[in-house]
């Protein structure tokens, strides 16, 4: 068969035409896309960026009647909203997105998130929970279980918190594990409360186990022994909260001796304290010594040595609540000492528009360059 050319030449000018046609067409679109939603769109992001939100909404708004099918503008709009704290009006654009049936499944599963976003900015914490609870299974499954940790502790609904938290580290987020002590111990605070000692000897013994480092269920338990007046057992508590944290023990120093006191065990109790006041000298066991000893903080000989070291008001106040024909050679200097050590960051001038600090005073401030903003007093006179 052979190829008739006429035919091609008769063609070529054809497809030719049909081409240019098209790309008219499509100029024609192009420039209607342009001139109508994008222009507006880059007007809300101008706005946005010179922090002019009410404008800005304004913008995405127009922008949104122009090309009501994209959700990238609903989701900016809706987002500007909830920025501003109009949480009704973010909640109405987010919902609006859920009601489209053309909504592909993720973004439908960012409006869900969105909306309950809304809602807790809202405080609306039952509907809240419920979109974040649908999240599951979603690619926004982590981000809405943190969501709900923080939702449960807020509502001090510790039950839910610790099925949360297991879920999060089993899912491989974290490790929550002294954060989930401490919802066990408020479990045992709230069973003590009510008068339920088995629920509460259970709820710190689950706390002990899945957080043995944690300070908070040894604290606890000591401190409900001593009100039980099982004082033997607590002063074993107590060793153990001194071994696993001296920090804590050192805060609780006084109790200890008290409980010491009760359980008939002072030469341990003193013992225990020389050895920690030995490693780690402070005020608080200093205190506890001194209780022991039957005399006042300021009586102690170690007090203006540690108060040289540790130049704080707290050893100050010790040293000033005995008679001054009682202070030790070198007293005075060292209680300066602390005055000026704890009075320095009150020394400041702090601008009342930024908060900007500064040691001397501005008339312009160095950081915000407000004029007359630094106030004519220091912190520590306000």
């Amino acid at each position: 068969m052979e190829f008739d050319l006429q035919w091609l030449l008769m063609g070529l000018p054809v497809a030719f035409g049909l081409g240019w046609l098209a790309s008219r067409l499509d100029l024609r679109q192009w420039k209607r896309e342009v001139e109508s939603s994008p222009r507006a769109y880059f007007k809300g992001l101008n706005l946005l960026l010179n922090e002019q939100q009410d404008k800005a909404i304004d913008a995405f708004i127009e922008a949104v009647q122009h090309d009501p099918g994209s959700s990238d503008l609903h989701f900016a709009l809706g987002n500007l909203f909830r920025r501003r704290g109009e949480y009704e009006r973010a909640v109405r654009v987010h919902q609006h997105l859920l009601a489209r049936a053309d909504l592909p499944t993720a973004e439908r599963d960012r409006a869900q998130h969105a909306l309950a976003q809304d809602f807790l900015k809202a405080g609306l914490f039952d509907r809240a929970e419920a979109a974040f609870q649908a999240l599951e299974g979603t690619a926004f499954a982590t981000d809405a279980r943190l969501a709900l940790l923080s939702l449960y502790e807020r509502s001090r609904d510790w039950t839910a918190a610790i099925e949360v938290a297991a879920q999060l580290e089993k899912s491989g987020t974290g490790s929550f594990a002294e954060r989930s002590a401490h919802f066990h111990c408020e479990l045992a605070q709230t069973a003590d409360d009510r008068g339920d000692a088995p629920a509460a000897e259970a709820a710190l013994a689950r706390a002990r186990e899945i957080a043995p480092l944690a300070a908070r269920p040894l604290v606890q338990q000591a401190q409900r022994l001593v009100r039980q007046g099982r004082a033997a057992q607590a002063m074993a508590v107590f060793a153990e909260l001194r071994q696993r944290n001296p920090d804590a023990f050192s805060r609780l120093a006084e109790d200890f001796v008290a409980c010491a006191k009760a359980a008939g065990q002072l030469d341990p109790a003193r013992a225990a304290l020389e050895e920690l006041f030995a490693r780690q000298p402070r005020i608080d066991l200093l205190r506890a010594l001194a209780l022991l000893q039957g005399c006042a903080p300021g009586q102690s000989e170690r007090l203006l040595p540690l108060l040289r070291e540790q130049p704080s008001l707290s050893a100050a106040l010790a040293l000033l609540d005995a008679p001054a024909d009682q202070w030790p050679e070198g007293a005075q200097p060292a209680v300066r000492d602390a005055v000026a050590r704890a009075a320095r960051p009150l020394q400041r001038y702090r601008c009342a528009a930024c908060g900007f600090e500064a040691q001397r005073h501005f008339w312009q401030c160095p950081g915000c360059l407000s004029w007359d903003s630094f106030p004519q007093q220091r912190i520590e006179e306000l």
